[in-house]
């Protein structure tokens, strides 16, 4: 399988290696990308939660592994959209 290329706000490249591998629990993670998203282009991304900023949209999705991740962003880089930033959002603290 071969990943679409993914350029980071600073140039670089995000390649699966820079992301370290989860283990079994799902894990949320938050991908801002320019541009404000429409109707249409929110309804690309039914099954993530969609905030619409000042210039920037940001997806938030709870993802069960890294090839749902990538899943993820190869959707993204189909609809040739500009990611600058990408992170995995801390899980809540454990009694």
């Amino acid at each position: 399988m071969t990943l679409g290329r993914v350029t980071r706000h600073d140039g670089g490249d995000m390649h699966p290696a820079t992301v370290r591998p989860n283990s079994v629990r799902p894990r949320t993670y938050e991908i801002t990308f320019v541009g404000q998203a429409g109707a249409a282009l929110r309804a690309e991304f039914d099954d993530c939660e969609v905030t619409v900023g000042s210039g920037t949209t940001t997806l938030r999705a709870e993802v069960p592994d890294q090839a749902a991740l990538w899943g993820l962003v190869e959707r993204m880089n189909g609809l040739r959209l500009d990611v600058i930033d990408m992170h995995l959002v801390a899980p809540p603290p454990t009694p």
